[in-house]
């Protein structure tokens, strides 16, 4: 059994590296995220609706740097203030500030909310990933209001 901290500290190096693979083992089929910006209703629940979720913003990236910052952890959660730097084909770029609390039980994690600026995000984005978000197949989306 591995500590909260040292799951999390894992579970960052699968995703930043984008090993899709790796990043599914951390979730069960109860497993919820969503960014709390976009509220619950726009989850994915499950490693498949996870990493789709996930694809679905990050996989057109050219680039996705982490910058960890300050952890905080007890026995089930886990709290990251961390950056994301974004970066697409015609050279847009964007720093993205977060917080992501982590919930996790039995060496999985349960709950994933991220806290971050939409604004942020939707300003610096390409046309093409605004597009790509606009035609995207979203059966995967899981409402989680009243789950999480």
């Amino acid at each position: 059994m591995s500590s909260p901290r040292s799951l999390i500290a894992a579970f960052w190096e699968a995703l930043y590296a984008r090993d899709w693979t790796a990043m599914r083992e951390f979730f069960t089929e109860e497993s919820v995220y969503y960014d709390v910006p976009i509220g619950p209703a726009f989850a994915g629940r499950g490693p498949d609706s996870i990493e789709a979720r996930l694809r679905l913003g990050l996989e057109t990236l050219t680039a996705y740097e982490h910058r960890p910052g300050t952890v905080v952890a007890d026995e089930e959660t886990v709290i990251t203030e961390h950056e994301e730097v974004w970066h697409w084909e015609g050279g847009e770029t964007v720093t993205l500030p977060f917080v992501s609390v982590h919930h996790v039980r039995d060496d999985k994690i349960a709950v994933w909310k991220d806290y971050w600026d939409l604004k942020t995000l939707m300003d610096a984005a390409p046309r093409s990933w605004h597009d790509r978000l606009d035609h995207a197949d979203l059966s995967w989306v899981f409402d989680a209001t009243g789950v999480v």
